[in-house]
């Protein structure tokens, strides 16, 4: 009917959203004030996109034998364009300029790149570390710089 406001259902990225507000407000012992919704959500989709920067660099390197610093550079490629697209739009859910804050990611990217992909993964796996093994620590160190990166710097309010 005419004047009747029509409602449409939530959008994917607003459950998403709502989702991980309502799972940090259910955690225990204080820890929705100190756990932000955007940490849970940096944290999914981080997984997802590890998981497939594995994938990618175990196919590269066990598959078709490509050296593990050309392997961990084109998987991590791959993997942080998925995250940036994903967290820009699911979990900081930006509508700023995409160039000025492309810009940021790339510096940040280049850093994490440099800091921890490079120097403790290839480090590590020079070291004998198994290199999935060695992606993984790397991962760790990475995944506190990308997100405080990422809310504070690149997705900034």
């Amino acid at each position: 009917m005419a004047g009747e406001a029509r409602t449409h259902p939530p959008r994917l990225i607003d459950r998403f959203h709502q989702w991980c507000e309502a799972v940090v407000a259910r955690l225990p012992f204080g820890l929705a004030s100190v756990v932000a919704p955007t940490f849970l959500g940096f944290c999914l989709i981080n997984g997802f996109t590890f998981s497939v920067d594995l994938a990618i660099l175990t196919g590269l390197h066990s598959g078709l034998g490509v050296a593990v610093p050309i392997a961990v550079t084109v998987a991590y490629a791959c993997a942080f364009t998925l995250s940036y697209a994903l967290n820009r739009t699911f979990n900081f859910q930006s509508h700023a300029p995409v160039g000025p804050q492309l810009a940021i990611y790339v510096v940040v990217v280049i850093v994490n790149y440099l800091a921890f992909i490079l120097g403790v993964s290839t480090g590590l796996a020079a070291l004998g570390v198994q290199y999935q093994l060695s992606r993984l620590a790397a991962a760790i160190c990475e995944a506190v710089y990308m997100y405080s990166a990422m809310r504070w710097l690149v997705f900034r309010r």
